[in-house]
């Protein structure tokens, strides 16, 4: 049976990656390869990756902890 999770098996192409900013502030994101997320320090939100696809929609993001 395929694995259904999203999280496992993509990765995110390094390009895309380069061309990529937060839509909130237009800032640089970081890959978190362990939570699957980009992240905007800037914004302090961090988006999905879903199957290797970033969902960079701001309702979709979830707020980073204080000590993220």
């Amino acid at each position: 049976m395929p694995d259904t999770d999203p999280r496992v098996g993509h990765e995110i192409d390094r390009r895309l990656l380069e061309v990529l900013v937060c839509p909130l502030t237009r800032g640089p994101l970081v890959y978190d390869r362990v939570n699957n997320e980009l992240i905007s320090h800037q914004a302090r939100k961090a988006y999905p990756v879903r199957s290797g696809v970033p969902i960079m929609l701001v309702d979709e993001a979830r707020d980073l902890g204080r000590d993220e």
